[in-house]
Formats: structure tokens, C-alpha cells, sequence
């Protein structure tokens, strides 16, 4: 668990740099998971570590196998300065330990809700998790275990995630792009969805 995680940690560094803030949570039962903040220029990133310590069990199988199963962290970008992302690190540490705690795969074109909202004053409570291979690329691991997969997280308003839930991510990432929506703002409107 360890080796994977400092692996997935070097790789954060390679990609992203230096990281200037750290905070590590722990929940009952599960393993801890930290929270690494980045900064580059105007835009902050917030990038778990721990969520891949073990492979993703698929809620419907009777034993999790320790080894082989998908791996994940997960990273968001916001604006900074606008608004106080920081109180991010708790819910993003509840989104990372939810393979632990509920037994759900998550992968891209999922949503997750915090059920409150990701930082004080902000529009959204939920994500909408995007395909990896972007800004951090996937990392490779030994046979037989899966690479771990980097997913940007995506704020959703609720509108935007009920909408989604009817229309699918797909859909949602197209009015996203066609409106031109700045999907880094943490202070942005909901999408026209009409």
C-alpha cells in the first residue's frame, strides 16, 4: 500500500509540482487519506492520496481482491482567490474514501454528492468525474494490478446534476462546452438548461 502511494504521490509532484499545503483525514474504518494542495499561478489543485492504497471492489462481487481492480485519485481546479476552496479538504477526502466506505467504483461520467456544499458559499454540493489521462497522466503499476487513474472532479450545481441524472454526463459536458462555461470558477451559475 505504501510503495503504491508513494509512486502515486511522485507522479502528482512530476505533474503538477511542489505541493505548498498537505491535510490528511481519517475516517472510521477506513484508510487515511490525505488531501495535497498545488498552486499554479491563478489556479489551485486539490489532489487526493490514498483512495488508490487499495483497488476499487465492485459492490456486487462476494470477496474484494486485494490486488487486481481499478485505482484512483481524484483532483479538482478552481480559481484562487475567489472564494474559500481550501474548506474543500473535507468533503474531497468523504469523495475519496466512498469506494471504502460504500463499495462503489468510481469511474468517469459518475456523480458524487457531498450532500453539502464543497466550500462555504459554494453553488455545489456534487461532482461530475471526468476522464483521466489529462493533467495527470495515468501511472502504471506491476501485473497484476490495475495503473491508478487520475479523475478531474467537475462541480455541479443541483440543477446541473438532476438534468445530468435525466440526460447523462455526456450531455452535460456538451452544454458545458457550447455555453462556454467556465467549469474552474467557484462561484459560477448553473448552465441554461432549457
Amino acid at each position: 500500500m505504501g510503495e503504491v502511494l508513494a509512486l502515486v504521490e511522485a507522479r502528482l509532484r512530476t505533474a503538477l509540482g511542489e505541493p505548498d499545503a498537505r491535510a490528511a483525514v481519517t475516517f472510521l474504518g477506513t484508510d487515511r487519506i490525505e488531501v495535497l494542495r498545488f498552486v499554479d499561478g491563478d489556479l489551485v489543485r486539490y489532489a487526493t492520496l490514498g483512495m488508490s492504497a487499495q483497488p476499487m471492489a465492485d459492490p456486487t462481487s462476494a470477496l474484494a481482491d486485494p490486488v487486481k481492480g481499478p485505482r484512483a485519485e481524484l483532483v479538482l481546479t478552481v480559481r484562487g482567490g475567489l472564494a474559500d476552496t481550501d474548506k474543500v479538504l473535507r468533503p474531497l477526502a468523504v469523495l475519496a474514501a466512498t469506494p471504502q466506505v460504500e463499495g462503489v467504483v468510481v469511474a468517469p461520467g459518475a456523480s458524487l454528492d457531498v450532500g453539502d456544499p464543497l466550500w462555504p458559499g459554494a453553488p455545489f454540493s456534487s461532482v461530475l468525474v471526468a476522464g483521466s489521462g489529462g493533467l495527470v497522466e495515468d501511472l502504471e503499476l506491476d501485473e497484476p494490478m490495475d495503473p491508478v487513474r487520475f479523475l478531474p472532479l467537475l462541480p455541479m450545481t443541483s440543477n446541473e446534476a438532476a438534468w445530468k441524472r435525466v440526460h447523462g454526463a455526456q450531455a452535460l459536458e456538451e452544454r458545458w462546452l457550447a455555453q462556454g462555461t467556465d467549469l474552474r470558477d467557484p462561484l459560477r451559475r448553473s448552465v441554461n438548461l432549457d
